[in-house]
């Protein structure tokens, strides 16, 4: 069960694209979102000298997303290391503990526990060349750091990178609706509405062709799915290698369908109803 959380955001410099710090009601823990321009300025922050995990996020050549994931006995020092070291990202997120209560083990444990969440949610592309090593931690060690690492998602997603989150997301209070599309040239896809557009599930078919009126960015977009191995040719039909997230149902559904197509009604539950429908119903039960 979810409860509703009280989270404290404070402007360091005034600036909302400035420093941040944010805690979580009755938490020990602390974050702090740092421009990568602003850590020299960070000397004044004595807090920072501390242990804690860190990411520090940046985006290539294509504009995808970039996370780094680290741990250090002083994250200012690791930081201001960076600085020299990885030209890739433009901003981190630091994690302490405000009693002092993280030692080397402690995050070494959630930075190997970060990093295994970040590849299993493949939102980011993941910079560490290797993977963290896992240490050994007692039980109720682990249980701690179990929920650290739960504020730790939660906070990240309040700061605006997704890169813990699943690509799908499962409604606690309600059957999880799949939506689909069964249509000309092996079309077969299945997927659900999500707060950052519509994801199609793994295993969706494409259709094989396309037709010629279909838009011209549409067109580019699918040439890039293909090209990026996201669609996997299989004669009669293309692939979803793994959940993809579209900017909205419609160009899911155009897609899938290799055809333009309107989202809202090409996508229908088991019962008929179409994506439309079901939001529609949605909003006037909340009403």
């Amino acid at each position: 069960m979810k409860f509703g959380k009280t989270i404290k955001i404070f402007l360091i410099d005034g600036d909302p694209n400035g420093r941040l710090s944010c805690e979580l009601s009755n938490w020990s823990g602390k974050a702090y979102k740092i421009p990568r321009i602003k850590v020299k300025e960070c000397t004044d922050r004595i807090d920072l000298i501390s242990t804690g995990v860190y990411l520090l996020f940046g985006k290539d050549e294509e504009g995808k997303d970039l996370v780094y994931i680290g741990e250090a006995e002083s994250i200012l020092k690791r930081l201001n290391q960076h600085l020299n070291q990885k030209d890739f990202w433009n901003e981190t997120i630091v994690f302490i503990s405000k009693d002092e209560n993280l030692n080397k083990a402690h995050i070494k444990y959630l930075e190997n526990r970060l990093h295994d969440i970040a590849k299993s949610a493949k939102r980011y592309k993941i910079e560490n060349s290797i993977t963290p090593t896992l240490s050994s931690i007692s039980e109720s060690d682990r249980a701690e750091m179990e929920e650290f690492i739960e504020n730790i998602k939660m906070l990240v997603n309040t700061l605006g990178h997704k890169v813990f989150d699943e690509k799908r997301e499962f409604k606690p209070k309600q059957k999880l609706e799949t939506f689909a599309i069964k249509a000309a040239r092996g079309a077969d896809g299945q997927g659900e509405p999500t707060s950052d557009g519509f994801v199609v599930f793994k295993g969706s078919k494409a259709a094989a062709t396309i037709v010629t009126s279909m838009t011209s960015n549409f067109i580019t977009l699918r040439n890039k799915l293909i090209n990026e191995g996201m669609l996997i040719d299989k004669g009669e039909y293309f692939e979803f290698q793994e959940d993809y997230i579209f900017s909205s149902p419609s160009t899911a559904a155009v897609m899938v369908m290799g055809r333009n197509a309107n989202g809202l009604t090409e996508w229908k539950l088991k019962d008929g109803k179409t994506l439309k429908e079901f939001e529609t119903n949605e909003k006037t039960t909340k009403v």
